[in-house]
């Protein structure tokens, strides 16, 4: 008994501290994480960190509270997942290919006497690609032209904007969740016409994550409108035997593929080759004159050109022409007309025009000169008519007289009574 005791004084002391010891070491394990920023289809670092670590058990969860590694030993069998660092200090494992679906925390657990356990939570940050166009209306000559810009996927949202000249354009913003992703779209409408053709715009994304720079997608204004035409002939007079060649140039959006090349009221000389907007004719004659037109369509509207050809017969150097007239040969002039069929008057200075004046100037003069002629000649008839009926009468006179005798005083007094 006495021996018991001694051994009790001097063991208890010691087993006391031991039990103390344990005790503070059991307390003493402890874990902790970091929360993680990664962009998606980056590389996520996720860090278990050990303290007063004694080979307790160590588990890694992913947020489905399944287990990845158990001790350094794979439990799901997901690639993407690697164990590359356990120590008794650090447990790191790396996550590739990150996508939006593996954000949330990720559990370290370690399993002593009580469970201690710490999150890291993964967050995947989703970049704005370059900004998509959307046309939502066509732009045509006169009207309005309705464009979205969009940005389908992005995490946070993006910021849109249109910018035309350096200026903002304001438009209509709008946000469509899609999972954890967000689709952005900024609309606008503007109004367009001809001169807005091909007119720059563009469509800016802003994200925090991009640090002051932005995806930029370049858009031209497709404005459509009716064409226009218009034809280029050559300068100078044309003569017979010269060559001739008209350019019909059009413009319009779509460009016309047909252009159709007519004479007015008449065929094409047989001779007139057509080449795509250029008609060519050769060995001219005056069997060419006429108003040629040059048409031109698209689903916008039509237009139309006229030019009047005048071909000069050539003179010889010994002969003496008896007009000369110094009027160009030709007039153009151009329009746009809603009916293809319409026939445009047309106006041509030509010599027989000073011909015909001389003739009628001739005739006139002539006419004038029958008249003066029949009037002077009733005139003088007349006179003489006059004058032969006043002899008459003083012939009677003297006649009756000499037939009374003495009473011939007394008669002349009842004659001139």
């Amino acid at each position: 008994m006495m021996a018991f005791s001694s051994f009790w004084k001097y063991c208890a002391p010691l087993s006391l501290l031991l039990l103390l010891s344990y005790s503070q070491t059991a307390r003493g394990q402890a874990v902790d994480t970091e929360n993680v920023t990664v962009f998606e289809g980056g590389t996520a670092h996720i860090s278990c960190r050990l303290q007063n670590y004694d080979g307790s058990i160590v588990v890694i969860q992913n947020p489905r509270r399944q287990t990845l590694f158990f001790n350094g030993s794979r439990g799901l069998k997901d690639d993407r997942f690697q164990m590359v660092l356990f120590s008794p200090q650090l447990v790191r494992i790396t996550l590739t290919n990150v996508s939006v679906s593996d954000e949330g925390g990720y559990f370290c657990q370690l399993y002593t006497n009580a469970t201690h356990h710490r999150v890291a939570t993964l967050s995947v940050v989703v970049l704005p690609e370059v900004p998509i166009v959307e046309v939502k209306t066509e732009a045509v000559e006169g009207g309005q032209v309705e464009l979205a810009c969009v940005s389908p996927r992005s995490k946070p949202p993006a910021t849109l904007r249109w910018v035309r000249d350096r200026r903002e354009i304001p438009g209509v913003i709008s946000q469509q969740e899609n999972g954890k992703t967000v689709s952005v779209s900024n609309t606008i409408r503007i109004p367009v016409e001809r001169k807005d053709n091909g007119a720059a715009l563009s469509c800016e994304a802003f994200h925090p994550a991009l640090v002051g720079q932005k995806r930029v997608r370049h858009y031209s204004l497709d404005v459509h409108f009716a064409p226009t035409v218009k034809i280029i002939p050559p300068p100078g007079i044309l003569r017979e035997g010269d060559s001739l060649s008209l350019t019909c140039a059009v413009t319009g959006n779509p460009i016309p593929r047909d252009i159709q090349w007519t004479r007015v009221n008449d065929t094409l000389p047989e001779r007139a080759e057509k080449t795509g907007n250029i008609l060519h004719m050769s060995r001219l004659s005056q069997s060419h004159n006429g108003t040629y037109l040059c048409q031109a369509h698209n689903n916008y509207g039509r237009a139309a050109d006229h030019y009047t050809l005048l071909v000069y017969v050539s003179v010889s150097p010994t002969s003496h022409p008896t007009i000369v007239h110094p009027t160009p040969p030709s007039f153009r002039f151009s329009e746009e007309y809603k009916d293809p069929g319409a026939v445009v008057e047309t106006h041509s200075a030509v010599p027989y025009a000073v011909i015909g004046g001389i003739l009628a100037l001739l005739v006139f003069t002539i006419i004038c000169v029958l008249i003066v002629t029949i009037w002077c000649s009733v005139r003088q008839k007349g006179s003489y008519l006059t004058h032969e009926a006043s002899g008459l009468d003083e012939h009677g006179e003297v006649q009756e007289a000499f037939l009374n005798g003495n009473d011939a005083s007394q008669g002349k007094k009842e004659y001139l009574l």
